[in-house]
C-alpha cells in the first residue's frame, strides 16, 4: 500500500480526477515476506472491492502491481467482482525470474472484463516472447502497453536516455486513458 510506485500512480491518477483505493494483503501488514495463501488474498481483494463499491456508484477497475494484480485477476476469474469493469496490471508477474513459463496466466481466460497489461520491456518476471502472444490469445479484451527499457519495478537505466519520472508519467497517462475508455463504456 505504501510502495513508492503505487503512491505515485495513485497521486497521478487522483490529479487526473480518477479516485484510487489502496489496500494491503494481511502478510504485508504483518511485515512478512511470505505471501498469504491465494484464498486469503482473493478474499482481501474482494473485501477491498466491496468497500470501493460502497464508497462510490462509479464503475470500478481492479488490479495492482505485480502480485496484487495477479491476485485481483484470480479473484475476478473465480467470481466476478462487484461493479468491476476491468483489471489493470502494473507489471504482471507471468513467471519467476529466470524460469519463463506462462502457467500463471491460465486463469486470465476466465476473466470476462477488459484487461490492461502495463509491462516493462526488460521485466524479468514477464518474458515478452511469452506475454505478447498470450495477450494476443486473450483477444480484444486484453491490451498490452510496453515501456521501453523498464524492468519489473519500472526503473530504467540511465543509458536508456529516459528517467524513472518519465516512465511514471507514461504509466499514469496510459492507465488513465484506459480507465476512462473502459468506464465510459460501462
Amino acid at each position: 500500500m505504501h510502495h513508492a510506485l503505487l503512491e505515485s500512480l495513485s497521486a497521478g491518477l487522483s490529479a487526473a480526477g480518477i479516485a484510487c483505493l489502496r489496500y494491503e494483503f494481511p502478510y504485508m501488514g504483518r511485515g512478512s515476506k511470505r505471501p498469504d495463501p491465494p484464498p486469503v488474498c482473493h478474499a482481501t481483494v474482494r473485501s477491498a472491492v466491496l468497500e470501493a463499491a460502497r464508497l462510490t456508484c462509479a464503475p470500478l477497475i481492479a488490479g495492482g502491481r505485480s502480485f496484487g494484480g495477479r491476485m485481483s485477476s484470480q479473484a475476478q476469474a473465480i467470481a466476478p467482482l462487484p461493479k468491476v469493469h476491468g483489471v489493470a496490471f502494473i507489471g504482471f508477474p507471468l513467471h519467476t525470474a529466470h524460469h519463463p513459463t506462462d502457467d500463471r496466466a491460465k486463469h486470465l481466460f476466465d476473466v470476462e472484463v477488459p484487461m490492461l497489461f502495463l509491462q516493462g520491456t526488460q521485466d524479468e518476471l514477464a518474458d515478452l516472447t511469452l506475454l505478447a502472444p498470450l495477450v494476443k490469445r486473450l483477444g480484444k479484451q486484453a491490451t498490452l502497453e510496453l515501456f521501453e527499457h523498464a524492468n519489473h519495478a519500472f526503473h530504467v537505466p540511465k543509458r536508456s536516455g529516459r528517467t524513472d519520472a518519465q516512465v511514471l508519467d507514461e504509466l499514469i497517462g496510459a492507465l488513465g486513458r484506459w480507465i476512462v475508455t473502459v468506464t465510459a463504456a460501462a
